[in-house]
This record gives C-alpha cells, sequence and structure tokens, in this order.
C-alpha cells in the first residue's frame, strides 16, 4: 500500500488550522466524483463542544465553506445514540445555529426510510448493514472528536463512522465486540476524508465522562487507518493496541506506519492521555 500523508495543524480555536490541514492533504482529490458529501459529526451526547465530547461547529463551518466552493450538496448527518436524539444534540451544541448561518441541513438518519443493504464481505460480525441510500451514494467526511473510551480505548474517525448505522438502541452492537462492528463497518463505508478536532480533546472515562484536554489541534486525511493512528500516537497511545486500528490494517483498509506527517512532527504535539 502506498505512503499516506496525515495533516497535524496546531493552532487556536478557529477556521485557520481546518483550511491549512485540508490544503494540506489536496483534500478536493477525495471528493471528485461526487456530487454529495455528508459531514458526520459526534453527537454521542448533548454535551457542548468545550467538555471535549462532541464535534465543534467550528470545525464543520470551516469544511462547509470549503466545501461550497465546490460543485457540492453538503449535509451534516448524525443518528441517534442509545441515550442521546441527535436532533435535540443538533439544536443545544450550536450545530444548528451555525448551519442556519451557513445555508446547510442537518439530517437524523434514523428517520430516512429509503435504505439499503451493503453486503460485508468477511465480516467478523456482521454480514450486511443497512444505511440509508443516501449514506451509500454521497462521499462522507467523518468529523470526529479526539477521544479516549473506556470500550475501544480511542474513538477518532473510524469509530465515528459506526453513528452511520441508523438504529437507535446501538448498545445490542457493543454486545457483539465494538471493535470487531466498527472494522466490519469501514471496510464498506470507508470516509473520503477524517478530520479529527482535537480544539478540546477528552481524557479519561470518555467518550462522555472525561476530562476536557485543550490540545489546539487538527488531524487530517484521506487514509482512516493512518489518520486514526497519528491521533493515537499524539495521545501517547500505541494504535497497535487498538484492536480497530490494527485490525483495519490488517484488512488492507489504510496505513499504520507507512505514513507522511505533514505540518507539526507528533513529538512537537504529543500528550500522554489519561485512560479511562
Amino acid at each position: 500500500m502506498e505512503q499516506s500523508k496525515v495533516a497535524i495543524v496546531k493552532g487556536e480555536r478557529g477556521h485557520e488550522p481546518v483550511l491549512k490541514a485540508l490544503e494540506l492533504i489536496d483534500f478536493k482529490s477525495a471528493l471528485k466524483g461526487f456530487s454529495r458529501v455528508l459531514i458526520k459529526v459526534n453527537f454521542i451526547t448533548t454535551m457542548t463542544w468545550e467538555t471535549g465530547a462532541t464535534t465543534d461547529p467550528m470545525v464543520v463551518e470551516a469544511l462547509i465553506q470549503q466545501l461550497k466552493k465546490l460543485p457540492v450538496e453538503v449535509l451534516v448527518v448524525e443518528s441517534d445514540a442509545t441515550l442521546t436524539s441527535a436532533s435535540k444534540a443538533f439544536e443545544v451544541t450550536g450545530m444548528a445555529e451555525m448551519c442556519k448561518n451557513n445555508g446547510v441541513e442537518f439530517l437524523n438518519l434514523r428517520y430516512v426510510k429509503d435504505t439499503v443493504k451493503i453486503p460485508v464481505p468477511n465480516g467478523e460480525c456482521l454480514r450486511e448493514i443497512t444505511v440509508p441510500r443516501i449514506v451509500k451514494e454521497s462521499a462522507i467526511i467523518s468529523a470526529a472528536k479526539m477521544k479516549t473510551h473506556t470500550s475501544t480505548k480511542v474513538t477518532l474517525g473510524m469509530k465515528n463512522m459506526f453513528g452511520l448505522l441508523p438504529d437507535k438502541l446501538k448498545f445490542k452492537y457493543h454486545a457483539m465486540g465494538i471493535s470487531k462492528v466498527i472494522v466490519d463497518i469501514n471496510t464498506v463505508l470507508q470516509p473520503r476524508l477524517t478530520v479529527i478536532d482535537g480544539f478540546v480533546a477528552m481524557e479519561g472515562r470518555g467518550p462522555t465522562d472525561g476530562i476536557p484536554v485543550k490540545m489546539n489541534l487538527i488531524v487530517a486525511g484521506k487514509d482512516p487507518v493512518a489518520t486514526d493512528a497519528t491521533a493515537a500516537r499524539i495521545m501517547g497511545i500505541d494504535p497497535r493496541e487498538v484492536s480497530h486500528i490494527r485490525n483495519a490494517q490488517l484488512r488492507g483498509i489504510g496505513n499504520i506506519d507507512n505514513i507522511e506527517v505533514l505540518g507539526s512532527p507528533i513529538g512537537d504535539v504529543r500528550r500522554v492521555f489519561k485512560r479511562g
């Protein structure tokens, strides 16, 4: 597999670090051939961005402003979590106001009735997944949060893709083995771009009960494995310790090691995160 490029950009919360990261990885090339882009945010809770729990509207706004320069339709998407209404989170996190100001709609995938079944070849847990047709037919940007996770060690770009499943009662997938489910999903639904919001990250008992950590970072790449592996290293975590990152590489989804880091070196921004 050819070398993957991942951008690490340090800077105060704002559009500029996101725009610089996108430029470094030539984001436009990842979206060629698509007429629609879905920005998948993390709304596992109604907590706001400064807690480190949910995607910062500032990051999404920067993405929207860049995407508006392209001939694509843009939607912000999420589905309900077991304990959280994505629609409510959209309102209380400030994402709704930002989308209104930028003329972009939000779609709660739980309520989309036009769905398709996607077979998962050699799936460890899943033989197929059912998702809204719009998910299958669009380019996806995983606008993830940089967080630790009590079950999966980290929750970054690939874990964020789990939220594309429209089922509300997602705990059933945890019972199957959530790390294996994440790999199965990313085998057939890979983000064209992963943009990890590390302006305020979370350490400790993530994904919701941890401690906010101001990192002032954006990590972005086209290879979801390489992007997550790089973010894990920034957090002081060996990506091979994270089973879904390790197994995604074994499934040929992306690179753990063959990575060119653009922007800031990992050593300059690394901080050892407390585990849950």
